[in-house]
């Protein structure tokens, strides 16, 4: 894999930062287009989607630190240290704060909260795609060894110095299964956007497939992510069964009680 797509002495560009900006680029370029056709400004979703961008980030980083709490409590420097400023953090924290704060833009904008919800779900759903892609660039979130003909073998020391892929042995390729995942899910998204019942109904379908598609990708990881349940289940594992819950919930509730697809 290639971690560095540009180094140039001091001047050194990752192939996993340009591909996360191509991913909130992508998502919210797709999210303006699907507002477009529901009447709302497109620069109001640009301009959310700076808000969502920043919320994402910080989300990502402040899970991870709860997900390794006893780590990081017994090794505080660790928190600024360059492997943990570089690392992507834990997705499911950047989804939740980001989903938080467009809320909170929303309601501030008075915007119909259902519908944008809806309309940035496929653009999520791509946005994630790519940015898993620069996972596989960086060797990070890495698989279980395998010996599937599909495993893909890391060599490259400077991704072993970083985020600790074993190099040399075929592994899972974990990245690809869930940028695969995520773009089928973006396909799907973009095709029930024009045929949902009720505002809300698409964010909610997201929420709940993908949790469903990141529990099942989970069990073919192998990096150090956080555990809880005493080992049972991973961080992203239990987060993703409350959110299949919660999101199952309220759509049945939704569908219960059908309102105008404009509405909020």
């Amino acid at each position: 894999m290639y971690p560095k797509i540009l180094d140039m002495g001091s001047i050194t560009i990752h192939t996993y930062g340009l591909l996360l900006a191509a991913a909130f680029i992508a998502g919210i370029w797709i999210t303006s287009k699907n507002a477009r056709k529901e009447s709302i400004d497109p620069d109001v979703v640009w301009n959310m989607g700076l808000v969502i961008i920043f919320s994402a980030l910080v989300g990502a980083k402040v899970i991870l630190l709860f997900s390794n709490y006893t780590y990081y409590s017994q090794n505080f420097r660790e928190l600024f240290s360059l492997s943990t400023l570089r690392s992507s953090g834990v997705y499911y924290g950047g989804l939740l704060l980001a989903l938080g704060a467009a809320v909170l833009y929303a309601v501030k904008k008075r915007l119909p909260i259902r519908v944008m919800a809806d309309i940035a779900a496929p653009g999520i759903a791509l946005g994630l795609s790519i940015s898993r892609l620069g996972c596989l660039s960086a060797g990070c979130c890495y698989g279980k060894p395998t010996h599937l003909p599909w495993g893909i073998t890391f060599r490259n020391l400077y991704s072993y110095e970083n985020v600790g892929v074993p190099l040399n042995v075929p592994l899972h390729p974990t990245q690809i299964y869930d940028a695969i995942g995520a773009f089928c899910l973006f396909v799907f998204l973009m095709w029930r956007l024009s045929k949902r019942r009720v505002a809300g109904q698409i964010i909610l379908e997201f929420l709940t497939l993908y949790s469903l598609l990141r529990f099942i990708v989970e069990f073919f990881r192998d990096d150090d992510r956080g555990f809880v349940l005493y080992g049972l289940l991973s961080t992203s594992q239990f987060i993703a069964i409350l959110t299949i819950l919660g999101s199952a919930a309220a759509y049945y509730f939704l569908l219960r009680r059908p309102v105008e697809v404009a509405q909020n």
